[in-house]
């Protein structure tokens, strides 16, 4: 779903439109239809991603028009990256980064119509299935390599996938090790103990490389969303033979059109062309600048009045992840002259306010929480209708079978029902409770932060504040043994199904260290509705199932409160060309930028 600070997201938009085609995607079995299209709408445009075929794969990428390579363009960001290894990305800070270093068998691709398509990336189309779907067919492209200048192979992409089972990559996507295991939560661990490092490999009943040029992927139920599943940055290809097991995070070798030249953390990186990239290979990214200067440590604040002077180098400059701050929203959306230099766009994200159920045992103490926190101070400190709408439910209205559910009154009363939770706590016998409030050492939050302790006191609680640097904030929060009662996240769909949110974040057999179950919600009775809804055929009956189902898990269990669903708006300096706002990303893409001359 973005550091800003959001799960990575990999969303085909919301598909509304009438008589449409959906696809369902599944954290474990479960499949979806056997068609390619999506058409979706989103906010009143209609949209549509297909599973593209080899010559729409095929490079090189449409030339951007009036772009000229050369130049270094200065990227602005908040947040430094945790992780570099793409197998650990799951954050899009580091998404979009992975964008310009890491290339998987798939990706997205925007057409000059402005519709959207899964391509072969590494691979020469977005495969080829048969067997019903339980089997999946990948060809490498020629010319594909690393930027050492070996060779990427059949042997690489196993190797890529084998890793994801060894017990040190913990922060990825789980989707492809779940449905060759054919196993819910970690027990796709016990398929490739350790992952290939002592030599053992998955059978080839599950993944087969029969030549250097060939990947088929075996499952036991049919996976129609393969294709999305590589496309996201998780599934990035990592050398057999320059694999540094831990060591990778910190220092990867490229197969995208940019290397990494120098990364100073929590500082600066500077990215420069990859001279192994082929462009003829690559239908997708450009490869104009020279270099991309990262600076980090740059506040939305920060970003946003550089941008907005369009002085010096920031005339040059841009950030992948950084968004207009609260205060200068009005301004950018008024004036001409900044309006022109800006994109905007809807995210899937959905920001919650994690219980910690392990912590929290008491249900009343939960619901007292639920009406006492004030959504729409998360709304106004994100600048309003510009970043930020209020979130009646855990589902994004992006995605199909979405319905404008309430069941908190976060709408009605969108400042907290103080009286409510005071009534709420008082029958708990909890009154005076000491409340570990965990939240991330940005601006956004720490305003945020405030309304949220002063409801919580004026309800009975003990509020105990503790803020955490943005860059390791979910490290913190990710480990099951924290010693935090509530603390937020934000978590997007990988597909425009609920199927990827409602498993991913409250699935109690989803719980370890860095999982998305922030709340370590478990309740038996839920997890078999799961596995029944996943099972079904129709995905049209299916996502009206999970809206209802995650309605049932907020009411009766309480584990997370909705608070804000995303918007952004980025900017740009008027040196740079290219941008657009990806609707795959949900942040500007990086591949198309160029500097004007």
């Amino acid at each position: 779903m973005s550091r800003v600070t959001i799960r990575t997201v990999r969303a085909p938009l919301a598909a509304l439109a009438a008589g449409a085609l959906f696809l369902t995607g599944c954290s474990s079995g479960g499949g979806g239809d056997d068609g390619g299209d999506t058409k979706a709408k989103k906010q009143g445009e209609d949209v549509s991603y297909t599973f593209a075929d080899t010559a729409a794969s095929k490079g090189p990428a449409p030339e951007v028009k009036g772009a000229k390579p050369g130049g270094t363009i200065k990227v602005l960001q908040r947040d430094s990256y945790a992780h570099l290894d793409p197998a650990q990305i799951y954050v899009s800070d580091e998404g979009a980064l992975s964008t310009l270093i890491h290339r998987r068998l798939t990706n997205y691709k925007k057409d000059s119509d402005g519709k959207y398509s899964v391509v072969g990336d590494l691979a020469t189309d977005s495969g080829q299935k048969s067997d019903g779907g339980k089997t999946w067919t990948y060809k490498l492209k020629d010319g594909i390599k690393f930027e050492d200048g070996s060779a990427i192979t059949s042997k690489d992409i196993r190797h890529t996938i084998e890793r994801t089972f060894a017990p040190f990559i913990s922060e990825g996507p789980t989707f492809i090790q779940q449905w060759l295991a054919d196993t819910g939560g970690t027990d796709y661990r016990k398929l490739l103990k350790g992952g290939p490092y002592k030599g053992k490999h998955l059978p080839d009943s599950v993944l087969e490389t029969p030549d250097d040029q060939t990947v088929i992927f075996h499952f036991k139920k049919p996976q129609a969303e393969l294709p999305y599943a590589l496309a996201m940055a998780g599934y990035g290809v990592v050398s057999e033979k320059k694999d540094t097991k831990e060591k990778y995070d910190k220092k990867p070798l490229s197969s995208g059109p940019y290397k990494i030249e120098s990364f100073k953390s929590g500082k600066s990186m500077k990215l420069v062309k990859n001279k192994e990239w082929d462009p003829n290979t690559d239908s997708q990214r450009n490869q104009y600048p020279d270099a991309f200067d990262i600076q980090f440590g740059v506040s939305f604040e920060d970003s946003t009045k550089r941008l907005m002077s369009d002085s010096g180098e920031n005339q040059t400059a841009t950030s992948f992840t950084n968004q207009v701050d609260a205060s200068s929203m009005q301004e950018v959306r008024s004036n001409p002259d900044v309006k022109k230099r800006s994109v905007s766009g809807y995210q899937s994200y959905v920001g919650y306010m994690n219980i910690n159920n392990d912590r929290i045992k008491n249900k009343k103490v939960r619901q007292a929480i639920a009406y006492a926190i004030p959504s729409q101070s998360i709304v106004s400190a994100f600048g309003g209708s510009g970043g930020a709408q209020l979130a009646g439910n855990y589902i994004s209205p992006t995605l199909v079978g979405q319905q404008p559910t309430d069941p908190f009154g976060k709408l009605k009363k969108p400042q907290g029902d103080v009286a409510k939770a005071k009534k709420l706590l008082k029958q708990s016998g909890k009154k005076g409770m000491k409340l570990t409030f965990a939240f991330q050492n940005a601006p956004e939050w720490q305003k945020f932060s405030v309304a949220v302790t002063d409801n919580l006191k004026k309800a009975g609680f003990n509020v105990q504040k503790k803020d955490i640097i943005a860059d390791t904030y979910y490290d913190q929060i990710g480990k099951v043994k924290n010693n935090y009662d509530i603390y937020h996240n934000s978590w997007g769909a990988d597909w425009p199904s609920a199927s990827t949110v409602v498993p991913n974040t409250f699935d109690g057999r989803q719980v370890q260290d860095g999982a998305a179950n922030y709340s370590h919600h478990k309740n038996p009775k839920f997890e078999k509705e799961m596995d029944r809804i996943r099972a079904m055929s129709n995905p049209n009956k299916a996502a009206d199932e999970w809206q209802k189902l995650a309605d049932k898990i907020l009411k009766e269990d309480v584990p997370a409160v909705p608070l804000q669903y995303y918007k952004a708006i980025q900017l740009y300096g008027s040196k740079i060309g290219g941008v657009y706002f990806d609707e795959s990303l949900h942040d500007l893409n990086p591949t198309s930028l160029y500097v004007k001359k």
